[in-house]
């Protein structure tokens, strides 16, 4: 439901503000008033494009807003969420500015959004109806969900749907399958070579990690060995060694041992050190004893194999060794596929088949549904329309059988004749603007309680008719209003009278333009307005009577 909108500098209007309210809402005033301005900013709201000359004042922005209660609107909620667009709270405002250089933007609860989703947002709203504008009696959508909704197939197409899910899935299945088995057929003896390759190989898991993990411990062992062997051969392994020298010292000190103090005990501290490095050459043997004094074989084997395995990664082309495993467990189960791809394929068209069956079957349940309920409809929305000035209307609801798809396996048309002979067509072929509105109004008021209509807006459909036609016109559109939101422009005084609210556009001049102004009405004010609609003089006391009977009269 339209809560309320605010137009600013957009054509003749400067500033307005409307807040509507549920069931009927009358518009009226003069031609030329700003009635159709009102609308064509409305429309923005609606994804239409922006027009630099509707700016007012070429120095600010042009700004349309409005407030709508989404509370019940599940529809446009699930719409929200699959694209991402935010809809939590129970009021949803659009805002569309319009700069004057030209730059328009659109905004959902202030996120920016793009046109098309303005416009999608939109649709799910409000639908404006005017002679001139047809948004849904001629959609094929529209029409499949007005003989749905009559034919209370709500649960059966819930049903159908996860029917004919599963019946692409499985034909999906079998279509992917076949063309894959068509495919390895054909790459059969160049998947066996690799294959073989793989096997040949045969990598177990985790495998290169850890041939890289010895690889480094190997390494890391041969280079202890190595410096214990450079230690070994300072103190004792070298042909010039700390031991050998040590050894020299001691003999040579033999000769002069005479000449050195006795409490100096050289000999001694020699031969003690001699003794210390013995020991320590002792320990640092046994310590490399425990590293392999060859361990070359050992990493060259390794390298070889990890060589192997980097060689045939290249060749499968993928990033890790473990991978490889991954490959070779695909390639035996697309080759096994291959030995038993008669026996799936049988299998896979069986389910397929079944599928089908089920979701036909659901389809035929649909279908004759629909059938029984464009019959009634057809008879509902005659009698509905034949009295506002249709008399030779003639309402044919084709359901014919298509393609099977989302929706069930059925086309919808709606056909209509509205002069005698004449055989009945679509309705966007044959019938005239004030034809198309008086049908929509009809079909809107026969549906309004069964489906989720967005806010309608009527701008003049009553155009053409007068009388006891535009009484029951007005009817209809109060009938509508109990169940949806219903704005209604209007010439006609009948139709004007049947509204619980009543706006009136207006024109005043400034000192420098001429603006619109919009204003709701007092009931003593819609007896002015009334008045003047009926005779063009408010104050003729004829006029007021009258107007007050009809406002009398439509008050339940």
């Amino acid at each position: 439901m339209l809560n309320s909108l605010h137009i600013s500098n957009y054509a003749l209007i400067d500033n307005i503000d409307i807040r509507f309210h549920a069931g009927l809402n009358i518009i009226t005033g003069e031609t030329g008033g700003g009635k159709s301005i009102i609308l064509g900013a409305l429309s923005l709201l609606l994804g239409e494009r922006a027009d630099l000359r509707s700016i007012g004042n070429s120095e600010r922005k042009s700004v349309i807003e409005a407030e709508f209660d989404i509370k019940d609107n599940v529809g446009l909620r699930n719409y929200c969420r699959e694209n991402d667009i935010e809809a939590d709270d129970d009021v949803m405002i659009m805002r569309r500015e319009i700069s004057p250089t030209g730059r328009s933007r659109s905004f959902i609860n202030d996120t920016p959004v793009r046109l098309e989703d303005m416009k999608e947002v939109g649709l799910r709203l409000v639908d404006i109806h005017s002679q001139h504008q047809n948004q849904l009696l001629s959609s094929p959508d529209f029409q499949l969900r007005i003989i749905d909704s009559l034919a209370d197939n709500g649960k059966s197409l819930n049903e159908f749907s996860e029917l004919y899910s599963s019946y692409k899935t499985a034909l999906h299945k079998l279509k992917a399958t076949k063309s894959a088995i068509a495919k390895d057929r054909e790459n059969a003896d160049f998947m066996q070579f690799q294959l073989q390759r793989l096997d040949e190989l045969d990598l177990q898991p985790g495998e290169a990690d850890t041939l890289e993990a010895e690889r480094e411990q190997i390494a890391e062992a041969a280079d202890a060995r190595e410096r214990f062997d450079e230690v070994l051969i300072a103190l004792s392994a070298g042909e010039t060694n700390a031991l050998s020298l040590l050894s020299d010292a001691t003999g040579a000190l033999e000769n002069i041992l005479v000449h050195l103090p006795v409490e100096a005990e050289v000999k001694e501290r020699l031969d003690n050190m001699m003794t210390e490095l013995a020991d320590i050459a002792d320990t640092i043997e046994e310590a490399a004893s425990a590293f392999p004094a060859d361990l070359s074989s050992d990493l060259e084997a390794i390298e070889r194999r990890l060589r192997r395995i980097e060689d045939v990664k290249d060749r499968q082309g993928v990033a890790s060794a473990d991978e490889l495993i991954q490959v070779r467990t695909r390639l035996q189960s697309r080759l096994q596929r291959l030995e038993d791809s008669e026996s799936i394929l049988k299998e896979l068209e069986q389910e397929a088949r079944k599928a089908k069956k089920l979701a036909v079957e659901q389809a035929a349940r649909i279908t004759a549904a629909r059938k029984r309920a464009a019959e009634e409809f057809a008879a509902v929305l005659r009698e509905t329309a034949m009295p506002l000035g249709m008399k030779n209307l003639v309402c044919e609801i084709a359901v014919e059988p298509s393609d099977m798809s989302a929706t069930g396996a059925d086309n919808i048309e709606f056909r209509f004749a509205f002069n005698k002979n004449q055989v009945p067509v679509a309705v966007g072929s044959v019938a005239s603007g004030g034809e198309i509105s008086r049908m929509m109004l009809s079909i809107k008021s026969i549906i309004a309680h069964r489906m989720s209509l967005p806010t309608i807006i009527f701008d003049e459909v009553d155009t053409g008719v007068s009388g006891d036609v535009a009484d029951r016109m007005g009817r209809m559109m109060r009938d509508i209003g109990e169940n949806i939101q219903v704005i209604t422009i209007t010439h006609l005084p009948q139709v004007a009278a049947k509204g619980e609210h009543h706006f009136k556009v207006f024109k005043h001049d400034t000192d420098t333009s001429t603006v619109t102004h919009i204003k709701e009405l007092s009931r003593a004010e819609r007896t002015d307005e009334l008045a003047l609609m009926l005779s063009g003089d408010s104050t003729n006391p004829a006029s007021r009577a009258a107007a007050e009977e009809l406002l009398a009269s439509s008050i339940r």
